[in-house]
């Protein structure tokens, strides 16, 4: 991104540094607004037969949801530069309560108390690698990309297991996804961090940090998932 930062045109550079310093609180901020909607959302759906027999009960509405939680996050991350601040923030909330309807079924399909382990789980990883990725002079570039390409990996495993249907090799992928997703945690907490420190508070650093809120929030409910799968297996 370009660097906006010239003493002779906006000031100190301390009004800068606290300007970033508020875009990044921000990211974190929209981020936990997200996981709530989405929470809220699958909790909803899943106490309510008439929207779960509709979601689930169709397989048509299913494919519909997911594609357009794809549309979303395509649409929000290649449109970035020509929408709005409230545009992005829409499209953000929008899919964090479709992902919420989405996964109304893990309510179904695990106890609450399994549930609410894998969560506080999860958050504790996520704030720890997340400060990690903040705090580290290590550049984290090579592990971020070595962990982009174990997702396809993750993706192309989850498919052949569909058709293998082993318990066992379902719990390895679920235990490489742990670590897959903790790694791009602190990765894309250091890119953010990058991304936005020294820059001044306007339209496009606030569209940034909403973008960067969606990519911290995939992170977080993808490794939501896997460390569910794995505590799930005690029910």
């Amino acid at each position: 991104m370009e660097n906006y930062y010239d003493s002779n045109s906006y000031g100190s550079y301390d009004s800068f540094a606290v300007s970033s310093a508020s875009l990044i609180r921000t990211v974190y901020l929209w981020m936990t607004g997200a996981l709530a909607v989405t929470g809220l959302t699958a909790w909803y759906v899943a106490h309510n037969a008439a929207a779960m027999s509709f979601i689930f009960g169709h397989s048509g509405v299913m494919f519909g949801l997911i594609i357009a939680e794809l549309a979303l996050v395509i649409g929000l991350s290649h449109s970035i530069e020509k929408l709005s601040p409230v545009a992005a923030t829409i499209m953000f909330l929008l899919y964090s309560m479709v992902n919420g309807a989405t996964l109304a079924s893990i309510f179904v399909v695990y106890e609450l108390g399994t549930i609410a382990s894998a969560f506080f789980t999860t958050a504790a990883t996520f704030g720890v690698m997340a400060i990690f990725g903040a705090v580290t002079k290590r550049d984290l570039t090579k592990v971020g990309n070595i962990c982009i390409m174990a997702v396809i990996g993750l993706i192309i495993a989850m498919l052949v297991n569909i058709f293998l249907k082993s318990s066992m090799f379902e719990l390895i992928i679920s235990a490489i996804g742990v670590l897959v997703f903790t790694g791009l945690t602190a990765y894309d907490s250091q890119k953010i961090k990058e991304m936005l420190y020294g820059q001044p508070e306007n339209d496009m650093t606030i569209k940034i940090s909403i973008l960067g809120a969606l990519t911290l929030y995939l992170d977080f409910i993808n490794l939501f998932l896997y460390i569910l799968r794995i505590f799930g297996r005690r029910n």
